[in-house]
């Protein structure tokens, strides 16, 4: 669980004392924290506050969900407000973003987070974000300072507990932190945490490569099929002008120690606590329909980022108002925005609209370089010798010493191997020996894995997210669009004058031999990389005959598109669902059928397995065994939250995935569900030998005997999780969303997580739906990540736009805001996205201004 490590024995020590303290330590915890301190942080609505640093006055309207709806004169004063509303309702988010941007950790939580900031400042996001921040022109620096003006203005008038009830707790394990100044750097740093969590492929190809070590290439191949040819892609045709790209090549594929490959992918899993753990369905759905399949004659716009469940939402929704809007002042804009980074990131403006969904590309290399025997400090270029770069870190630790911390990085990027467990022989574990590799060539005496990776040189996205504020058209979004660099995402668009489209942008490189998929020399120049695809042949679409375009992590290009983007999609299911609604509803698609689209959870294995299951020599061995039989055969493969049937299949689903493949996969590479496994499933043959269990060697199981007792396994446990009585099973008792504060919420202990945590909320959908919450095969069936927020815009009417997030505006514990949008998250209901001025002053529950 995340942060877990972090405070459970120290907060342990606190509720121990309370305990001893006997009634007033418990008073202290359960009473004075959430009814006297928490409420000292509740923000100031109404009324009027002096700010320094303003041009003229500013208006702040706040709804009734609590969402601000900045009005201002210049861009100066509109990102001054926007840094103060979110320093207002979000700072410790922001405080502990910032910290893990910039490695930090430590100072506010002490040397149990020591190794996860030692690989973030290897990583070195800080000083990208510098460098970002060195070469953004004048229009980018004024709104990253106006902003963090903004927020300094309200910490200025507020510390402690004051800022927010976090700091209240923080005080009794870190007595010494003092909240520091915000800067314009520290709103750069969330740029490279989102691109690590948005990242490409790398746990896979470390996956393969360890697979491979006990698995044939057969095995591998079926493991990781391919992208079906019954599911769409996004971009059908492709004319961009396309130069054919370099073939791949033999690539030298080492037999690398599992050691080795092992110690990369814990030192990369120390940022799973912290940022989420990668999964497969991390992405997002998005499409756009046009006029022609609507019911108004306008396009509409849907969009729905899954991301971590987490509390507070990662999202916080406002609008920004020019009064007037010109040329000096250009935003009119609404939508959803990182509490920490100025502008909005998805939403739209008087004109265009915009969505994302992740890409996923392959930006990321693993390089084998060669170190100098004789001099460590070495490593081998085309035949030379060259010295490392090399740079000291000096970690801070709340209640203990400084940590210095010695960084290498090559030619390619930071050594990623060595900051935490040699990878190389330090004895006579013979595991540790190096390898030869496959074509021959012996892997080097000595060497570092060093990590390339796109987000590691300095671009930054918000440069494109502020385009996109501006934007007034096709051409101005592709030119936004342009400067978003990393993480590639899907940019979906729709426009005032009916207009429907598609870019996908970002860095991906392209090689000069190799596709990325396993570590490769570093001491040679024929793996480099020699570019990038160029933004004009990158897959795009402008109104396509078809009158919709679906985006849902799938397959971007075409089949014969000439360049590598990656070979590890999203398989397709979710686009597969959403584009065969759309085609069903053609010419009568309204609002509300793209809400019924977000809320559909049609589990694709369904259509699948249940038939199988039904043909079986089935005998029921208990009653309750025919009436879950009988459940599945007239169950309509829809995953709603109130349904029986569906909590018998992902019962046993878990169970069909564990017994058919654990026997033979390493327990850290078991199957989680997902895409990936959906399609793994839905080509696995009756004769297939994965079906048969290598913990009885006297007999071969079959597929009938794995879905015989797969079916079995999953009444009997869910009798003990949900009773023995099935009329009262539901799935989304099952898979519930409880939503916890990512620091403190996450520590273990009882009294703290109850301070700060909500839920549980019965959930419907799960992995490869539609309505896609995520659960883990291995972990269980708990919400673990999710539909971040849902939007609707509507062109024919932005007031009818509609959209809701996971909890609420408010990061502050116990006030109205806190957690009043999970109940409608969890029954997928929505509330307006406000946009005439007049109807937000009808709606306002709030009016705040901030004055010179």
């Amino acid at each position: 669980m995340k942060l877990r490590r972090i405070l459970v024995n120290a907060l342990l020590v606190v509720v121990i004392l309370a305990i001893v303290a006997g009634s007033g330590g418990a008073f202290y915890l359960l009473r004075y924290l959430p009814n006297t301190v928490a409420p000292q942080s509740f923000p100031q609505v109404d009324g009027e506050i002096q700010a320094d640093g303003l041009d003229a006055a500013v208006n702040i309207y706040r709804d009734a969900m609590g969402i601000p709806h900045i009005y201002a004169s210049t861009p100066h004063d509109l990102f001054f407000a926007q840094g103060f509303v979110h320093a207002q309702d979000r700072f410790w988010q922001m405080d502990a973003w910032r910290h893990i941007g910039s490695g930090r950790l430590s100072e506010m939580f002490g040397s149990a987070q020591l190794e996860t900031d030692a690989f973030l400042r290897t990583l070195g996001w800080r000083q990208t974000a510098e460098a970002e921040w060195d070469q953004l022109d004048p229009q980018a620096r004024a709104i990253l300072q106006s902003y963090t003006d903004g927020v300094n203005a309200y910490l200025k008038d507020h510390t402690g507990a004051a800022v927010s009830l976090e700091y209240a707790i923080l005080k009794l394990l870190s007595p010494d932190y003092v909240i520091q100044p915000w800067a314009p750097v520290d709103s750069l740093t969330w740029g490279k945490a989102m691109a690590w969590d948005l990242r490409g492929n790398m746990g896979e190809e470390i996956e393969r490569a360890v697979l491979l070590k006990t698995l044939s290439a057969a095995q591998i191949a079926e493991l990781f099929p391919p992208y079906p040819e019954d599911h769409p892609v996004i971009v059908n045709q492709f004319d961009g002008g396309v130069t054919r790209a370099p073939e791949a090549g033999d690539v030298a594929q080492f037999d690398l120690p599992e050691q080795a490959l092992l110690g990369v992918e814990r030192n990369t899993a120390l940022l799973d606590p912290v940022l989420g753990r990668k999964g497969d369905g991390i992405g997002s759905n998005s499409w756009a329909v046009s006029g022609k399949l609507t019911a108004t004659g306008q396009p509409i716009l849907a969009n729905d980022p899954h991301l971590g469940i987490q509390m507070p939402s990662i999202w916080y929704q406002l609008s920004l108002h020019c009064q007037p809007k010109n040329a000096d002042c250009p935003y009119d804009v609404a939508g959803f925005t990182f509490a920490g980074v100025p502008g909005v990131v998805i939403g739209h403006n008087d004109r265009i609209s915009w969505g994302f969904t992740n890409v996923g590309p392959d930006v990321m290399d693993l390089y084998i370089e060669r170190v100098n025997p004789e001099n460590p400090n070495q490593y081998e270029v085309n035949g030379a010798w060259v010295d490392f770069e090399t740079r000291t870190e000096t970690i801070q630790v709340a209640g203990g010493d400084p940590v210095t911390l010695r960084v290498r990085s090559t030619r390619h990027g930071p050594v990623i191997s060595e900051t935490y467990g040699p990878l190389m022989d330090q004895g006579d574990d013979q595991d540790f020996q190096p390898f030869k590799e496959r074509a021959g060539v012996d892997l080097p005496e000595a060497y570092v894995i060093a990590l390339k990776w796109t987000a590691l040189s300095p671009s930054t996205p918000f440069e494109s997210i502020w385009g996109l504020n501006r934007a007034q058209n096709w051409e101005d979004f592709r030119s936004a669009a342009r400067a978003f660099h990393v993480p590639a995402q899907n940019l979906i668009y729709a426009d005032v004058e009916g207009n429907i489209g598609y870019q996908m942008p970002g860095d991906i490189p392209i090689r000069a031999k190799g596709d990325g998929r396993f570590p490769v020399p570093g001491w040679t120049d024929d793996y480099e990389w020699i570019g990038t695809i160029p933004f004009e042949q990158l897959p795009y679409l402008f109104n396509p005959a078809e009158g919709y375009i679906v985006t849902a992590n799938n397959q971007v290009p075409p089949r014969n598109y000439p360049y590598l983007i990656t070979t590890d999609w999203d398989y397709g299911f979710r686009a597969n669902r959403i584009t065969q609604m759309i085609q069903g509803a053609a010419g009568q698609v309204d609002v509300a059928t793209i809400q019924r689209m977000q809320a559909d959870a049609l589990d694709a294995n369904g259509p699948v397995y249940v038939p199988l299951l039904a043909q079986m020599n089935f005998k029921a061995a208990s009653p309750n065994q025919a009436v879950a039989m009988d459940l599945l055969l007239k169950w309509d493969y829809q995953a709603r939250a109130d349904s029986p049937a569906a909590a018998v299949f992902a019962s046993f689903w878990r169970h069909l995935l564990q017994n058919t493949f654990n026997d033979e996969l390493p327990e850290r590479y078991w199957p989680d569900g997902g895409s990936r496994w959906n399609e793994i499933m839905r080509r696995l043959t009756a004769d297939s030998t994965w079906w048969d269990d290598q913990a009885t060697p006297e007999m071969v199981e079959s597929r009938e005997d794995m879905l015989n007792k797969s079916f079995a396994e999953a009444v009997s446990e869910l009798e003990k999780t949900l009773g023995r009585d099935p009329a009262q099973w539901r799935w989304g008792d099952l898979h519930a969303a409880t939503f916890r504060n990512q620091t403190l919420g996450e520590s273990g202990v009882a009294p703290i997580e109850n301070l700060l945590n909500r839920g549980p909320f019965p959930t419907g959908g799960g992995e490869g739906i539609v309505n896609a919450t995520g659960w883990s095969v291995v972990d269980g069936y708990e919400t673990n990540w999710l539909p971040s927020m849902r939007m609707i815009v509507d062109w024919s009417n932005l007031n009818q736009s509609v959209t809701v997030h996971t909890t609420g505006q408010s990061g502050h514990a116990y006030h109205p805001h806190y957690a009043d949008m999970a109940p409608l998250w969890a029954g997928n209901q929505y509330y307006p996205m406000l946009w005439d001025t007049q109807v937000i002053l009808q709606d306002a529950a709030g009016h705040l201004v901030l004055t010179p």
